[in-house]
């Protein structure tokens, strides 16, 4: 198989439509640390492609980085645009997403001095040294948005999760939530509907609907654009609701509590800076804390909106954040 360069690759995708590269060089300096990110989806999406390109474009101007990202990667395409970029010289290749995990374990073997990052759990036991996966705190930040739903609940009887595509992670991320409920308010029950779908809004607004003409008065979702028609239900059936993956205070300003904002930009450059700073080690799962990979956001009123979270109600939840951070909360355990 003819492999192409990242050049070549970018000239032929480009056509194809997918939208490559920074116009980075394939000259590197000796001690410049060259960071690529690759997308099966957009840097333009409002959250999980944004966010991480956010934190790459941070560090374009900085000393001793060169930046460069492919977007919108099928999953046939993954081990060629790896190995594209890993021939051009660049010292990390980020695959941002799950799609990205098997494929380069395939890849990595034959580049040993290059760096891999996969945003994703580490899929099996052993992989290769020079490959490093993240379990993102998916389940601790669901255990924590249960916890406030249940806490900010003004009839205390039903809070709900909407979920997106129909996979482990946001299966145990439904049970993590309605464990979070029901273990922090005594009577409240956590209700749950994976939809099966992350680019579904009327799945998400039926689902967030169904569960509020059965009593819920709070809704998470974690579930994209499926989780938009989720916020809408609530904003028309007067309920509150908390945001996911960025800050979605602008969309129900009046029934918004906080946004569990992931924190990818700071993923992408504390990984950039490890390979810089010669601490980037591979073959493991990192495991970042709660508070680490997850920021409150509720726009101009800071870390959350005081109309729709007591400050009673706030400093509890906080005291829950801070364990689950410090894991005095095992969440993991919870979920076995």
């Amino acid at each position: 198989m003819t492999l192409l360069s990242r050049r070549q690759f970018n000239f032929l995708t480009l056509a194809g439509g997918i939208a490559a590269g920074m116009g980075a060089t394939t000259a590197f300096a000796v001690d410049e640390t060259s960071v690529v990110l690759l997308l099966s989806g957009g840097i333009a999406d409002g959250g999980w492609g944004q966010h991480a390109y956010e934190g790459l474009k941070s560090l374009d101007g900085k000393p001793g980085f060169k930046i460069a990202y492919a977007e919108n990667i099928s999953q046939a395409q993954i081990p060629q645009v790896a190995r594209g970029y890993a021939d051009d010289g660049y010292k990390l290749v980020i695959g941002h997403g799950y799609e990205f995990g098997s494929p380069f374990l395939e890849v990595a073997p034959d580049y040993p001095e290059t760096n891999f990052f996969v945003s994703s759990f580490l899929p099996q036991p052993e992989v290769p040294k020079n490959i490093l996966y993240a379990d993102l705190a998916y389940f601790d930040v669901a255990y924590a948005a249960g916890a406030l739903a249940a806490l900010i609940s003004e009839k205390k009887a039903s809070v709900g999760f909407i979920g997106g595509g129909d996979n482990p992670t946001q299966q145990n991320m439904m049970k993590a939530f309605i464990a979070g409920a029901e273990k922090t308010v005594t009577g409240v029950k956590g209700v749950g509907i994976v939809t099966g779908d992350y680019n579904n809004a009327a799945k998400g607004k039926q689902a967030a609907a169904t569960m509020i003409g059965n009593g819920a008065d709070v809704i998470w979702h974690a579930a994209d654009v499926t989780g938009l028609g989720a916020i809408q239900a609530a904003v028309e059936g007067n309920v509150k609701v908390l945001g996911c993956y960025s800050d979605q205070t602008e969309l129900a300003p009046k029934n918004i509590g906080t946004s569990f904002e992931m924190n990818l930009a700071g993923m992408v450059v504390t990984t950039a800076e490890a390979v810089a700073g010669g601490t980037f080690k591979g073959g493991i799962e990192w495991k970042p804390t709660l508070a680490e990979m997850w920021l409150l956001k509720a726009g101009a009123s800071g870390d959350h909106n005081p109309e729709t979270v007591s400050a009673e109600a706030w400093a509890s939840f906080q005291t829950i954040w801070n364990d689950i951070t410090a894991r005095k909360i095992d969440v993991a355990a919870l979920l076995k």
